[in-house]
């Protein structure tokens, strides 16, 4: 796993590593350039400084004239104090840079998993391509907790969300991922099979669990359905559906996007559901007041049964169950939510 923070410091320990390879790297070219000007070939120059760096003591090479002279031993003695002191200093720090990055994975893992653990009604999404990213990126939007679960390599870096790196095909990965306590499940891989058996799988895990599923196909539409999605949605031909409003009701579809997808529009589309208690329980929407108490505009109503009763009149009366889908502000919405829920007892 991995977070955004760190979990030591804000230095990074690969940058001391570059900083004494460097320095390593300036005292060698240093101690050649320096027993080349007391005569000894640039090979020969350079093997000594090796040799003196690394304290190893093989093979000495003296100057042309086979005289250890003052200058000779001042330039060794100094190689071996710095040289040594760099070496070490730059080993010192690539062991420390190796154990801390793994230990801050290890630590990393661990944070995650407790994040993770303690969460309940989130929603999990299994797989983070474009189209999962979007899904992700939308859920946000709405204040809605997510956990990622994805094969890559490199989702803890591109993604900063509670992420679960593994395949979501696997029971005990989607079990990582609080399956049993999810409110939701978005199967978003690039596979048909892929997006079935996740649907299968969560379903035998948590069988009241909602399931959106990606279809790439229109063949596999059915077949996930009949696996337990709830949903099934073609990304593909929704695409090719908004692009050919975009041509023939260009402003129709610009203002369905900005309604669904703008959080900063002032109207925004909502849905609640009437429950037992509710003021709106049995009485016509003329009656009840919910335009006066919210101000908000009541487009449909989904039955239990799947059905919808479109531009609802004044005299039709929700039921226990029934879902409205309605237009306002965000204010609005959030009055007609608390004043529905309120017992008309």
């Amino acid at each position: 796993m991995s977070d955004t923070e760190p979990y030591f410091d804000d230095v990074d320990p690969w940058a001391r590593v570059q900083l004494g390879l460097g320095v390593l790297a300036g005292v060698l070219a240093a101690g050649t350039v320096a027993y080349r000007l007391l005569g000894l070939p640039w090979l020969d120059a350079f093997y000594q400084v090796v040799i003196t760096v690394t304290t190893v003591g093989y093979g000495e090479v003296l100057p042309p004239d086979g005289e250890m002279t003052s200058n000779y031993r001042l330039v060794t003695s100094i190689l071996v104090l710095v040289g040594v002191a760099v070496g070490a200093y730059t080993l010192g720090v690539f062991f420390e840079a190796l154990i801390e990055g793994r230990l801050s994975t290890h630590l990393g893992r661990l944070r995650m998993q407790r994040e993770i653990d303690q969460m309940s009604d989130h929603i999990v999404i299994c797989g983070f391509g474009q189209v999962g990213q979007a899904i992700a990126g939308s859920i946000r939007t709405h204040g809605e907790p997510v956990v990622i679960i994805d094969v890559a390599e490199d989702i803890h870096e591109i993604c900063d969300l509670p992420t679960i790196r593994g395949d979501a095909t696997d029971d005990e990965i989607l079990r990582y991922a609080g399956i049993t306590r999810a409110r939701g499940l978005v199967t978003a891989l690039d596979t048909d099979a892929g997006n079935l058996f996740v649907t299968i799988s969560a379903r035998t895990l948590h069988p009241s669990l909602y399931i959106v599923s990606r279809a790439n196909e229109r063949s596999a539409v059915k077949k996930l359905e009949s696996a337990g999605a709830d949903r099934v949605v073609n990304p593909h031909q929704i695409g090719g559906s908004r692009m050919a409003s975009f041509m023939v009701r260009p402003n129709v579809a610009d203002f369905m996007g900005e309604t669904m997808q703008d959080d900063q529009l002032e109207v925004e589309l909502s849905e609640l559901q009437v429950g037992k208690g509710s003021r709106l329980a049995g009485l016509s929407l003329s009656t009840s007041g919910i335009r006066a108490a919210s101000g908000v505009i009541v487009l449909a109503i989904r039955r239990p049964d799947g059905t919808f009763v479109h531009q609802p009149s004044a005299s039709t009366k929700p039921a226990v169950g029934d879902v409205l889908i309605t237009l306002g502000t965000a204010d609005q919405q959030s009055a007609l939510a608390s004043w529905v829920s309120t017992s008309s007892r």
